[in-house]
């Protein structure tokens, strides 16, 4: 995982009214993930020999109740990928309700196995960046970065900062640096993390409001059954609430360390990085961060670039690479290569 902030230049939340009617709004998040997840593995199940199955369907091994738990995780996740549905629809201009979805919608049923093994992902990135049992995880990769600002601001003598943030994901990053005091803007070109993210930060009624399990698609790789099964809720803070919570802390001044300042702004774009941000000349990932940057701006970044791209053979997604060298490494050389002064590594 890695996280890039630099800095650039230049509300109440509504509650959210769930449909459960499971006929007309069934995702097909939930239509897939109950085939291929429980659905198949019952017909391998019961196509071994009557004495093997009646073994595993036994305790301790108890396979047909793992699956049933399975499938009840499932619909739990369900509920929230409704949600999404729901709130992205009307983003979108689509009324949403019992009877104005309509199986003959050109959009229904056409999402591909990527758009549904990134539906996966986004589940298990809720786990990370929106739940109390995530905080380790954003201790390691958010934190860095959230001081290094706070420093700089402090450096500038508690002058209000403006920050970029690419690869947004589920906006995490973006919502704890606005809540810190800094005006920020995410970018993000994954419309499934767009959609989710815009849920969580303006829609989410509460706290804990949904009840997800992240790893129950796989049944490679736990420590036990128990961790197949693990639940969480999210969101472990409710953005609106806690932004309002903020506001209404006394106020710090200009340089004041000790005070918590004022929310800043935050906004998000959808769009691919390079393209939104380059100016023409500047098409490499290097230049356009320099292309964003003032005079005196900062780049702050934890872990190698393109990181999703790096298992990538050369030529594809992610560019060229010599595969010899470290990629943070490489990240270090390319910056400097572009007139970038290294302050800290």
């Amino acid at each position: 995982m890695y996280s890039t902030v630099v800095e650039s230049e230049d509300h109440e939340v509504p509650a959210f009214s769930g449909h459960k009617n499971a006929d007309s709004l069934t995702s097909q998040y939930s239509k897939v993930a109950h085939y291929n997840t429980t659905h198949l593995r019952r017909q391998s199940f019961y196509a071994l020999p009557q004495s093997h199955w009646q073994l595993l369907a036994a305790p301790p091994f108890s396979y047909l109740d793992t699956l049933n738990a399975v499938d009840d995780a499932i619909d739990e996740n369900a509920e929230l990928a409704t949600a999404i549905l729901q709130t992205g629809l009307e983003s979108f201009g689509f009324p949403f309700g019992v009877h104005s979805i309509k199986d003959t919608e050109p959009w229904r049923g056409t999402a591909t196995s990527t758009d549904l093994d990134k539906a996966r992902s986004t589940l298990r990135q809720f786990y990370r960046d929106w739940s109390e049992e995530g905080a380790p995880e954003r201790a390691v990769s958010l934190d860095p970065i959230i001081e290094d600002l706070r420093t700089e601001r402090l450096a500038l003598k508690g002058a209000f900062m403006n920050v970029l943030v690419p690869g947004a994901g589920l906006a995490r990053l973006v919502f704890e640096l606005c809540k810190d005091g800094f005006n920020v803007e995410g970018n993000e070109i994954s419309y499934h993390q767009l959609l989710a993210s815009s849920y969580i930060l303006n829609y989410c009624p509460g706290p804990k409001a949904h009840t997800i399990y992240p790893w129950i698609h796989s049944f490679s790789n736990h420590t036990s059954r128990t961790a197949h099964l693990q639940s969480v809720q999210i969101p472990d803070v409710h953005p609106g609430t806690e932004l309002q919570r903020r506001r209404l802390q006394p106020k710090a001044e200009q340089g004041d360390a000790t005070s918590a300042p004022e929310p800043g702004e935050m906004s998000m774009s959808a769009s691919d990085f390079l393209s939104l941000y380059e100016d023409g000349a500047h098409k490499d990932t290097y230049e356009t961060i320099r292309n964003c940057l003032r005079p005196g701006g900062i780049w702050t970044n934890v872990g190698p670039l393109l990181w999703h791209f790096e298992h990538n053979p050369p030529g594809h997604v992610g560019g060229k690479m010599d595969l010899d060298t470290p990629a943070s490494k490489m990240d270090v050389s390319a910056g400097k290569s572009v007139s970038f002064s290294l302050s800290s590594y």
